[in-house]
């Protein structure tokens, strides 16, 4: 039987995976926008669902995951600029209802995040070089730096031993660009994953939903508990 899945929030990326669930033979069987949830979420809205996505906007998306665990629906939440875990957490072990974080659902990120974390390691014992990230994206993107540009920084630093100073640009329709850049005195590395489609996020988010749906015990897992790199 295919996963029964509740959208949380239609906005471009709510869209993309509703059409990318359709290519894939899964079942969406609600889709919840703004509007639908303005007197709160309640278990009537999920439809039954196995598993809820969500991606809405950073004010909306605790609340959202909280009341989807209390109504006893695994959630994904994709919805990035939001610092409450404590709160998922809380409602997780209220309810014994798993959930899954995540800044990215991409799995070149994740083997990104892998290969920053190497260089960080490897230029802690070389002296002369500087480190850069820089992060692009549309301009309807609400938290800046991204969540994932924050994932990388923090990656880094666990190699190299310091913060690395993040630049964010906002532009046109880029659905993802980011840069570190190793820079010494006479040459420069580069490392870039570059998204060139939403769905990218979409797949990953579908694939997330399917792994939580198939009777996670209680926790707050990551696309790493996913995705091994």
């Amino acid at each position: 039987m295919a996963v029964r899945i509740a959208l949380i929030g239609m906005g471009r990326m709510g869209r993309a995976i509703d059409a990318l669930a359709a290519e894939r033979g899964l079942s969406v069987v609600a889709r919840l926008d703004v509007a639908d949830l303005a007197a709160g979420l309640t278990r009537a809205h999920l439809h039954d669902a196995d598993v809820a996505i969500e991606f809405t906007r950073p004010e909306a998306a605790v609340g959202n995951a909280v009341a989807c665990l209390r109504a006893g629906c695994p959630v994904v939440v994709g919805t990035t600029g939001w610092t409450d875990h404590a709160a998922v957490m809380a409602a997780v072990t209220e309810t014994g209802v798993p959930a899954l974080v995540a800044r990215n659902f991409s799995v070149g990120v994740h083997l990104f995040l892998a290969l920053a974390e190497e260089a960080g390691r490897r230029l802690r014992q070389l002296p002369g070089f500087d480190t850069h990230l820089v992060e692009t994206h549309h301009t309807a993107k609400l938290d800046a730096p991204s969540g994932t540009a924050l994932a990388i920084g923090e990656r880094v630093e666990a190699g190299l031993g310091h913060a690395v100073p993040i630049t964010s640009v906002r532009v046109g329709s880029v659905p993802g660009t980011h840069e570190l850049v190793i820079d010494g005195a006479f040459e420069q590395i580069q490392l870039v994953h570059t998204a060139r489609d939403r769905r990218v996020f979409a797949e990953g988010a579908l694939v997330a939903a399917q792994w939580l749906a198939a009777g996670r015990a209680p926790g707050v897992y990551g696309m790493d508990h996913v995705i091994s790199v």
